[in-house]
């Protein structure tokens, strides 16, 4: 077992920069996932850790050893592709064992290790099938095994999931978790989905251009996000953005937008009044967003007037577009709502959950 180590990492293709100055310490046994959108340096900084890029600048270790000139083959390291990579003339037996082979494991060791795996992943009676008898599951299935009776000190993951339909993503999702927690070993995992990343990781590392953004927990990169980057990549339906300025009004500090000015609650005053007269961007969650019929108690509540574009039922919650004078956005409205389209009506906003970015820097005041 052991922990990762990126220390000041580049990588350069050319003139292009794909990582710049990765700085991540990743503890044992953690699920750390990296996210973002294609082209983020994501995958690239994975193949790194593998040893399939070589680096442009600074080290890599794992556990206490520091890796950069060592071959893939002698890092204690396992990998999941996209592409199961599987071969279709062997069994899944066979594709399973293939790597103890090469290194001259026993026989009785690659048999019991092999059907260890099977049993693990609820493949043990697949394995006399060739990969084109597998359903899609199934041979994602088959890959994480191959990966498994290596006992490798870290599984390295590349969107493994990116080809199976979405049932089938969210059951695979919850056995890679389990398998994780079973396993007790370290998972760095790569997606672009922050579904598939806010589920699985116990700490996520967000990037984009090269550049890590945000590196947190779940619920930190949820209720705390950095910057505006963060703020609209986590959470689904993405967060309302409105250009506003910080004011005074009657003594309370205000937020005012193009279509509406609305009031801080008393607790979080003292932390904007010191940037009144402030550009600043002005971020809210459709989930914060309410049917003024239907509010949470407790909640600091501002109303604003938006009339209703489109509405999509859900079952649990109908995720409403609303429409104000210059702006779109997005509510989740309790599914009782009589939310209409063409309908004129008060929406009411948590204004105890509203996100405050700097219009320059787009990071977070708070």
């Amino acid at each position: 077992m052991a922990g990762i180590k990126y220390e000041h990492v580049w990588k350069r293709f050319g003139d292009v920069v794909a990582v710049e100055d990765l700085n991540i310490e990743i503890d044992d046994k953690e699920f750390l996932v990296f996210v973002g959108p294609s082209g983020c340096g994501k995958s690239t900084s994975l193949r790194l850790l593998a040893g399939l890029e070589e680096i442009s600048e600074g080290n890599i270790y794992i556990g206490d050893r520091l890796v950069n000139d060592v071959p893939p083959k002698d890092r204690d390291i396992a990998m999941v592709f996209q592409s199961y990579a599987l071969y279709p003339h062997m069994s899944v037996y066979d594709n399973m064992a293939f790597g103890l082979k090469l290194r001259k494991t026993s026989k009785d060791e690659i048999d019991k290790r092999v059907k260890e795996a099977a049993a693990i992943l609820g493949i043990d009676t697949l394995l006399d099938r060739k990969p084109k008898q597998l359903s899609g599951g199934q041979r994602q299935r088959v890959a994480v095994g191959r990966a498994i009776v290596r006992d490798p000190a870290v599984f390295l993951m590349d969107e493994p999931l990116s080809n199976l339909d979405a049932k089938l993503r969210v059951q695979a999702r919850a056995e890679i978790s389990k398998l994780h927690q079973r396993l007790g070993t370290t998972f760095i995992y790569v997606t672009h989905d922050q579904v598939e990343a806010m589920t699985m990781g116990t700490r996520i590392a967000v990037m984009n251009a090269g550049i890590l953004q945000q590196i947190d927990s779940p619920k930190n990169l949820y209720d705390k996000p950095n910057n505006i980057f963060v703020a609209g990549f986590i959470g689904s339906p993405a967060m309302n953005f409105f250009d506003a300025k910080l004011l005074e009004r009657d003594g309370k500090v205000a937020v005012q937008t193009d279509d509406f000015l609305v009031y801080f609650p008393e607790q979080r005053q003292a932390v904007f009044r010191p940037h009144l007269g402030k550009d600043v961007t002005f971020g809210i969650r459709p989930e914060d967003v309410h049917d003024s019929e239907y509010i949470p108690s407790g909640i600091s509540a501002a109303q604003v007037d938006a009339q209703v574009t489109v509405t999509e039922l859900m079952g649990n919650e109908v995720v409403v577009y609303l429409q104000s004078a210059v702006h779109e956005f997005l509510g989740r409205f309790d599914p009782r709502t009589s939310a209409r389209v063409g309908n004129s009506i008060s929406v009411t906003l948590n204004m105890d959950n509203v996100h405050i970015f700097d219009k320059q820097t787009e990071l977070a005041i708070r």
